[in-house]
């Protein structure tokens, strides 16, 4: 039975309960919350740079990279001309996570950050590694060895799972990942497929991290990445506002009053998306603008967001039953690390349906060329909620955007997509 008071649930959104496609704007955010957050994903950012060459030697992919994880902002003027023709569209890009190198999806960033900070402790434990040691040796077999006693685990529905299978496999890990059963079975093949164990449980996603959380919990040797609450995870998805920022720049895209930034960001638990907007307000403070996007079925963040942080609530709460196609952002209730942090610093969520997801990652390709899992596609109505709807254009008035709405910058983050097997794409277009 729901903990939550009437009161807090009076708060919600009218047609959220019935499924209804819509735009919340959060009435707790404050323009000017940004510069000085806490945490600050320097951290992140200064151990990916020293683990370059780490990364570099495990993953061949990364070589000519130099070991960063990085993936293209590309330019989508023919989507936007064909979603939105109006003159104020400004200027719509997508930054493609979907294409994110060996994980192919945006809980790589997260993922491995955390998998590198782990690595990084037990070394320096056993004595194997200092401040200024060379973290390339961290691949020798003497390194390798030692990881080789320990059991790394998550709780995913498959993209986080694959990065920290991989990441951890790839420094001589065990790595097992706990599913629901009822998880897409592609999904679990792909994992196995790289030599990472599968665990399935009853019940959702939830139950999955609690059973994962509880397994490692009682091992010596085990450690669990909780996508929940993991405050390396979030840092690692912050580092990422970096890379945006410089690609803007070579863009030729600035970022301030004149020029306001718009996000749009795919939410499940919360932990990436909510990452990657702390950090760019961090940057940008008021001249970012955040929107979540999230299953009609699952919209945790918005639901917890709505009634306050105070008591945790789930979408089963508000007679919702989690269950989309979009099996990446299927989450009951969001991360209690990353809901109180968002409490600030988001502008709004908005809610898709399963039709809405196929639909957008067809004309996607059709339009633009680019292949993303549906899930991926869910930012893609956020600019027209935004430029076209009511309560978009009342927020555009309110903050005083809507006279420069030519000069506005949308970025559209696509999540992942490139290693969805091609019969599974297939289908996916069919439905489309």
């Amino acid at each position: 039975m729901s903990t939550v008071s009437d009161l807090a649930l009076s708060r919600l959104p009218d047609g959220l309960s019935a499924r209804r496609p819509l735009l919340w704007l959060n009435p707790a955010y404050e323009p000017e919350a940004g510069p000085g957050l806490e945490p600050d994903p320097v951290v992140a950012k200064a151990r990916y740079a020293r683990c370059a060459g780490l990364l570099a030697r495990v993953f061949p992919e990364l070589s000519d990279l130099g070991g960063r994880l990085v993936s293209p902002l590309v330019s989508i003027d023919r989507l936007r001309d064909t979603l939105h023709s109006s003159g104020t569209s400004g200027f719509w890009f997508l930054k493609r996570d979907d294409s994110l190198p060996v994980a192919g999806s945006v809980k790589a960033r997260g993922g491995f950050h955390e998998i590198l900070a782990l690595v990084e402790q037990i070394a320096t434990e056993h004595g194997l590694l200092q401040a200024d040691t060379d973290r390339s040796v961290l691949a020798e077999p003497a390194a390798r060895a030692l990881f080789g006693r320990y059991t790394i685990s998550v709780g995913s529905t498959g993209n986080l799972g694959l990065a920290i299978g991989l990441i951890g496999a790839g420094l001589g890990f065990r790595a097992v990942v706990h599913m629901s059963a009822d998880a897409k079975k592609w999904k679990k093949q792909r994992l196995r497929d790289h030599g990472i164990e599968v665990v399935e449980h009853v019940g959702d996603y939830a139950a999955a991290v609690a059973a994962g959380r509880s397994i490692a919990q009682a091992d010596p040797y085990g450690y669990f990445v909780d996508d929940e609450k993991s405050l390396p995870l979030f840092l690692g998805y912050a580092a990422a506002a970096r890379e945006l920022q410089a690609q803007l720049q070579i863009a030729g895209r600035p970022v301030d009053a004149d020029h306001p930034l718009f996000v749009y960001l795919p939410c499940g638990v919360g932990g990436a998306p909510g990452g990657i907007l702390h950090g760019l307000k961090r940057l940008w403070g008021a001249d970012v603008h955040g929107f979540f996007a999230e299953p009609v079925a699952s919209p945790c963040m918005l639901t917890q967001l709505a009634v306050g942080c105070e008591t945790p609530v789930s979408v089963y709460d508000v007679g919702l039953d989690n269950r989309t196609e979009a099996d990446g952002l299927a989450v009951a209730q969001a991360s209690p690390l990353v809901a109180p942090l968002m409490a600030r610093v988001l502008s709004g969520a908005f809610t898709v349906d399963d039709d809405t997801l196929f639909r957008d990652a067809r004309r996607l390709e059709d339009v633009e060329g680019i292949y993303v899992e549906p899930s991926a596609a869910a930012g893609l109505r956020g600019p027209g909620w935004v430029l076209d709807s009511p309560q978009g254009r009342e927020y555009l008035r309110r903050h005083g955007l809507d006279r420069v709405l030519s000069q506005a910058t949308h970025v559209i983050w696509s999540t992942g997509g490139s290693l969805v097997p091609e019969s599974v794409r297939a289908e996916f277009r069919a439905r489309g």
